[in-house]
């Protein structure tokens, strides 16, 4: 019967999300009470079940997220991504521009939230591949799987931020071991894939050209933008590996781990960018501060989203079908790690969002993480390559990328669909190896 009611629901926000069009938060928040009230919990239990989900989620991730968000910001209209897409060409020539795109992409990528990297980088994107008379998709592809691959993978993007929270992984490890997993994920969807596609004819629309470039004077430093956009990063990798060798007992331990902290980690980073990027032309401080301002304010359904994914686990936990649902998963003998990746990938297909489809998957797998043979951070990873493959229809990113390139539906199903399951394979493929040695 508890699989039933969660079958039902999982069904129900499906429903909800792709026929009705309702939006996913009220989905969620409908489908915690159905699923709460089904097992027996009472209107109170449930209602404090749902709160307890959404503060839990939101207390961590507003932090995270909202700084995310600045970050990528002041990143953008400080003109560094710009400069970093420059600089990254130039060394690596013409002939491997695709290449340099890749990596611009990810470095870009790891601040930035996946459809505000997209618009930013794309006018540069059209403007090179006009200016070296390439295909259009041989130099665009490598920089959206970039992008693509971050959003699934790393924090401080929305889904492994909040997983990584929800399972206890220690964020540092969990970029880390992401960033390893990103490499073939990202060459393979990326530089490989895309000559496949040198004769399918792009041409992108007109009114999607974006903002003009800034002139060279404009743009901050080749280092100076490559340390903001890498800095929550370094912070976080650094702090991992050298609180290793320092004494727990020792000040220098708690200043180290301090450092590292995910929220301390990013504030760090935005500080930093906001006095090295944003007001190193003379801009006042108020006018930074509004900018900041809408950055934060278009995450807000995001975060919600994300806190609504967070009431169903607590509500899958609450009534007892989180440990029924663990027990039954241990029973049936797979893996634990393709157990989460094939659940996200079947809710990704379904409804579409990867956000979505990875929050409720990792509610459902969340009782397989106490298994201490498992490994937090791989079960992050796990959920986040499911996330993400087989982008179609019922994605807002399919349809971004198909009107961008001005792309029939069987060439965004042939390009951006082969390529999201392809890192979602890859992702998977990885997760196994890194397991053998963790």
């Amino acid at each position: 019967m508890p699989l039933l009611i969660v079958l039902a629901g999982v069904i129900m926000l499906l429903l909800l999300i792709t026929v009705v069009k309702f939006d996913a938060f009220l989905s969620f928040v409908i489908v915690c009470l159905f699923v709460g009230l089904a097992m027996g919990l009472s209107i109170e239990e449930t209602l404090q079940a749902l709160q307890k989900g959404l503060g839990d989620t939101l207390g961590f991730l507003v932090l995270i997220l909202g700084f995310g968000a600045m970050l990528g910001r002041i990143v953008a209209d400080s003109g560094a991504a710009q400069r970093i897409t420059q600089t990254m060409v130039a060394g690596f020539g013409q002939k491997r521009v695709h290449w340099a795109l890749m990596l611009t992409g990810f470095i870009v990528g790891i601040p930035m939230f996946y459809s505000v990297g997209f618009v930013i980088l794309i006018p540069i994107v059209f403007t090179l591949a006009a200016s070296t008379g390439m295909p259009l998709l041989f130099v665009a592809l490598p920089m959206v799987a970039s992008l693509s691959v971050t959003h699934g993978f790393l924090p401080p993007h929305p889904a492994p931020t909040a997983i990584a929270d929800m399972f206890g992984a220690d964020m540092g490890k969990t970029m880390l071991l992401g960033i390893l997993l990103s490499v073939p994920a990202i060459i393979l969807a990326g530089p490989v894939l895309s000559p496949r596609f040198k004769k399918i004819r792009a041409t992108p629309m007109e009114d999607f050209t974006g903002k003009a470039p800034l002139s060279d004077s404009e743009l901050p430093s080749t280092f100076i933008s490559m340390l903001a956009a890498l800095m929550p990063v370094l912070l976080m990798g650094v702090s991992g590996i050298a609180i290793q060798f320092v004494d727990m007992n020792s000040s220098l331990y708690a200043v180290i781990k301090g450092i590292g902290d995910p929220v301390l980690a990013m504030l760090i980073s935005v500080l930093f960018a906001l006095f090295t990027l944003s007001l190193r032309n003379g801009k006042k401080i108020p006018e930074v501060m509004n900018n900041l301002a809408h950055s934060v304010s278009s995450i807000a359904m995001i975060l919600l989203i994300v806190a609504g994914a967070g009431s169903l686990k607590e509500i899958l936990v609450a009534s007892g079908i989180s440990d029924y649902l663990g027990e039954l998963l241990r029973e049936s003998g797979g893996s634990p790690l393709f157990l989460a990746w094939l659940i996200a990938a079947v809710i990704r297909i379904a409804i579409g969002s990867a956000t979505v489809a990875a929050m409720t998957a990792a509610g459902i797998v969340l009782p397989l993480v106490s298994d201490p043979s498992v490994s937090p951070e791989l079960m992050v990873l796990a959920i986040g390559s499911g996330s993400l493959i087989a982008s179609h229809v019922n994605d807002s990113g399919f349809w971004m990328f198909k009107e961008y390139f001005n792309l029939s539906l069987k060439e965004t199903l042939a390009t951006w669909t082969l390529m999201e399951t392809i890192i979602a394979v890859v992702g998977l493929a990885g997760v196994f190896i890194l397991d053998i040695f963790i």
